[in-house]
C-alpha cells in the first residue's frame, strides 16, 4: 500500500501513521528523518543538503526528491510506504509522481484526515506539559484532575511557546495556503480519500482501514 498522508497540524497524522505501520508492516517515510540521516551519514546528497542547512537556507526540492528516491528504493519499501510531511506543495507532488512512475511504484491513495479548524485550535492550544515528568494533557479533552497540576507526579503544567494561539494560527494559515492545494491535486488524479478525523483514535483508525482495505 503506497500512501501519502495529508492533514493539518493537530489532525493526528503521526498517531495514525504509527498504527498503520503496525497493521500493514510498511515504513513511514519522513523527509526530516531522511535529511538528518543523510547528513549524519555524510552521503553525497546529505553533504549537499548540509551546505544549504548550514547557511540557513531551505534544502532545494531536487535534493529532497533525490533523498526520498534513495529511501524508497530500499527493500523495506517494496510492499509499500507512508509518506508523511512530503510533498508540501503541488510542484513537489508533480515531481514525486514522475519519480514514482519511473520506479514503477505510483501512489495508490492520498489520505486526508479532516478536522474542523475549531477542534484543531483546541487540540493544539489546549496542550499542557508537566515540567517534571513530561506527561501531556489537554485542558479541553484530557484535563488533569487539578488545574495546573500533574496527576502523575504533582509537577507544574505549562504551555509550550509553540502551542500558543498566535503561533498555532500562523502554522494553520501556512498549511491552508501551501499544503491544502494538494487535496485538490490528488482529487483530480482520483486517488484522494477523506477521513473524518474526530472521535477516538481507534474509531478514526477503523475508518482509515476500511478505506485502505477496499483499495
Amino acid at each position: 500500500m503506497r500512501i501519502v498522508l495529508l492533514g493539518a497540524p493537530g489532525a493526528g497524522k503521526g498517531t495514525q501513521a504509527k498504527k498503520l505501520i503496525e497493521k500493514y508492516g510498511i515504513p513511514q517515510i519522513s523527509t526530516g528523518d531522511i535529511l538528518r540521516k543523510a547528513v549524519a551519514d555524510g552521503t553525497p546528497l546529505g553533504k549537499e543538503a548540509k551546505s544549504y542547512m548550514d547557511k540557513g537556507e531551505l534544502v532545494p526540492d531536487s535534493v529532497v526528491i533525490g533523498l526520498v528516491k534513495e529511501r524508497l528504493a530500499q527493500d523495506d519499501c517494496k510492499a509499500g510506504f507512508i509518506l508523511d510531511g512530503f510533498p508540501r506543495n503541488t510542484s513537489q507532488a508533480e515531481t514525486l509522481d514522475r519519480v514514482l512512475e519511473e520506479m514503477g511504484m505510483p501512489l495508490q491513495v492520498a489520505l486526508s484526515i479532516d478536522v474542523d479548524m475549531d477542534v484543531l485550535m483546541k487540540r493544539l492550544t489546549g496542550r499542557r506539559t508537566c515540567r517534571q515528568c513530561g506527561q501531556m494533557y489537554n485542558i479541553y479533552f484530557s484535563p488533569p484532575a487539578e488545574e495546573g497540576i500533574c496527576d502523575r507526579c504533582g509537577g507544574e503544567l505549562y504551555q509550550r511557546d509553540d502551542d500558543r494561539e498566535e503561533t498555532i494560527r500562523k502554522r494553520l494559515e501556512v498549511y491552508q495556503s501551501q499544503t491544502a492545494p494538494l487535496i485538490e491535486y490528488y482529487e483530480k488524479k482520483g486517488i484522494l480519500r477523506r477521513v473524518e478525523g474526530t472521535g477516538g483514535i481507534d474509531e478514526i483508525f477503523e475508518r482509515i482501514c476500511s478505506i485502505l482495505d477496499s483499495i
